[in-house]
């Protein structure tokens, strides 16, 4: 589990299976560590500290084209949560399809993710990894308002209109739907 709240911003390239991550993370093999907000385990550590990435993780995630991520390692039992409960399993990609500075903050618009019933205002989504509230809710967008520390502190300010972001929605959403009704539940015939 992870609380979404980034420890560090790190150059990154995909190659062959792997992602390689210039980082200064004190992590060492088998730590899990959310990259962008994906949850990957470290595989192996020398000038940078490398993930194998599978299928599954290439295909709901930007990791392959993104070359700036943000990096948080697992929480520990006990520790203090200042985001929100992040598990690390992303549900897909959204553009971002606005960016508006407005006094000391940063409004970001991004298209709605097929899971619509988890994106309510005043709840919470993860988007590369980092825990945000979601602010405003139009028909096919949502708004965030990035505070200035988490501007300056993770690589939301380095997007670029129509770039490809991870996302995941709210943990106690996910369980709701699955829970209420056809969504995450197990498939019906």
């Amino acid at each position: 589990m992870f609380s979404g709240i980034v420890e560090e911003v790190a150059k990154a390239h995909y190659s062959s299976g792997r992602l390689y991550v210039d980082s200064a993370l004190n992590v060492r093999p088998g730590d899990s560590v959310a990259v962008n907000g994906a949850c990957l385990t470290v595989s192996e550590i020398g000038r940078q500290v490398v993930f194998d990435v599978g299928g599954e993780t290439l295909r709901r995630t930007n990791l392959a084209e993104t070359r700036l991520v943000n990096l948080e390692r697992a929480i520990k039992l006990g520790d203090r949560i200042n985001g929100h409960l992040v598990t690390g399993h992303v549900d897909g990609t959204l553009r971002l399809r606005k960016v508006l500075g407005k006094g000391n903050t940063h409004w970001m618009a991004f298209e709605m993710p097929k899971e619509k019933f988890g994106v309510v205002e005043k709840g919470s989504i993860a988007i590369n990894g980092v825990s945000l509230t979601i602010a405003r809710i139009g028909k096919n967008w949502f708004w965030v308002q990035v505070i200035p520390h988490t501007w300056e502190n993770t690589n939301l300010k380095f997007l670029r209109v129509g770039d490809r972001v991870n996302y995941e929605i709210d943990i106690v959403a996910r369980y709701l739907k699955g829970i209420l009704g056809d969504g995450y539940g197990p498939e019906r015939t």
